[in-house]
């Protein structure tokens, strides 16, 4: 990525997609230029927190709202320390930000943090071709970088695909940290850093759990030395096929039948510790108004997600692992990709949405109770 620091929104801009397809509109955010993977993100409120949220690492996210930026960007909302998409895509961006808690427009805030993007364009038509031809590599061209499509174009080829790519270890801290509970103190959890949202160890704390944040490359003694309570491992970004580390330091934990909760990433490395496959979607899910039921339930409930990879595990039966049997838990209702796994056989459990959802929806943030419940029964 190469920015410059010129007035945004007003020099002119060409998004090109690796398929060809190119959108010409403004700049927005930084001047300058971008690629990543083209993804699209269908919800209409909670923009702040997704781009901060580690897991769009590598991405440039279109987002199928028409109005963005409306309120502002605000201190308290990040879910991380910065922005981690590369690019952003808007139609419509906000004139003038209206909120009590906003401190700037989200336009300065992209350029004060270098994120490139491009407003002014159909991301109706976008999203559509999207949809009908999958994700796929795209660049963002501004400023003094917009030139021949044809040219172009060939970047776009040379960049890297998400397929194989192995990003956790990027976006997830270098050394641990601990996130105190709220309250009294009733248990302690590793949580495995593979993009964490800053919402995640909130919502364990809240429920009195003291939380060890560990970076993905932690060991499975550095996790014991904490001496948990539970393990949890988190979202984050790239292909779980790649994340060969995680998975053995889950089997570890697994083999100790520790209380074990997973999110998104944290999902897919379940489902390979369990012996499935992963592959990914053909556009994925990226939004806060899915579809999913929970299957132990029958409840339907909305839900937050961000993710592009998949577990391949059947919906019809109860499978045998190494672990003891296993099952899918929760099922996305639009498209029937697995949404969530659990063991019968021992405490774990994971779900490929995401339950902390800080800008909503909170139907599921019930299964931070569950945790907690199997680690009360571990301990009883």
């Amino acid at each position: 990525m190469t920015i410059s620091t010129r007035g945004a929104g007003k020099a002119p801009a060409v998004l090109v997609l690796e398929d060809g397809r190119a959108f010409r509109g403004r700049a927005y955010g930084a001047v300058g230029e971008t690629f990543g993977e083209a993804v699209f993100s269908t919800g209409m409120t909670g923009y702040q927190e997704t781009l901060t949220d580690p897991s769009y690492h590598r991405q440039v996210v279109v987002m199928t709202a028409p109005h963005v930026g409306n309120t502002g960007v605000n201190d308290e909302d990040p879910e991380s320390g910065r922005i981690w998409v590369s690019g952003y895509v808007v139609r419509d961006p906000a004139r003038v930000p209206s909120n009590w808690r906003s401190r700037r427009s989200l336009d300065e805030e992209l350029e004060r943090q270098g994120v490139v993007g491009i407003s002014g364009i159909d991301t109706r038509a976008l999203t559509r071709h999207l949809r009908e031809r999958g994700a796929m590599r795209v660049g963002i061209f501004s400023g003094d970088a917009v030139a021949d499509e044809a040219t172009l174009l060939a970047r776009v080829r040379q960049a890297p695909e998400m397929v194989g790519a192995d990003l956790s270890a990027e976006v997830a801290t270098k050394e641990t940290y601990v996130v105190p509970a709220i309250g009294t103190k009733k248990f302690t959890v590793a949580a495995i850093d593979l993009g964490i949202k800053g919402m995640t160890p909130h919502r364990m704390a809240e429920r009195g759990i003291e939380v060890h944040v560990l970076p993905a490359t932690a060991t499975l003694e550095e996790v014991y030395a904490v001496e948990p309570d539970g393990v949890f491992f988190s979202n984050g970004p790239g292909d779980p096929a790649t994340a060969d580390h995680p998975v053995s330091v889950m089997q570890g934990v697994l083999e100790r039948r520790t209380p074990l909760f997973g999110i998104c990433f944290g999902n897919q490395i379940l489902g390979r510790a369990l012996g499935f496959g992963t592959y990914k979607l053909k556009y994925g899910h990226r939004g806060i108004n899915q579809p999913v039921q929970d299957r132990t339930t029958g409840k339907v409930e909305v839900t937050a997600h961000n993710h592009g990879f998949a577990v391949d595990a059947p919906l019809d039966k109860v499978s045998e692992t190494k672990f003891g049997r296993a099952e899918v838990s929760h099922v996305c209702l639009n498209d029937q990709v697995v949404e969530g796994l659990q063991l019968l056989d021992q405490p774990a459990f994971s779900v490929q949405y995401h339950p902390e959802a800080a800008a909503g929806p909170h139907d599921a943030a019930y299964l931070f109770d569950r945790f907690v419940s199997l680690m009360e029964g571990q301990r009883a």
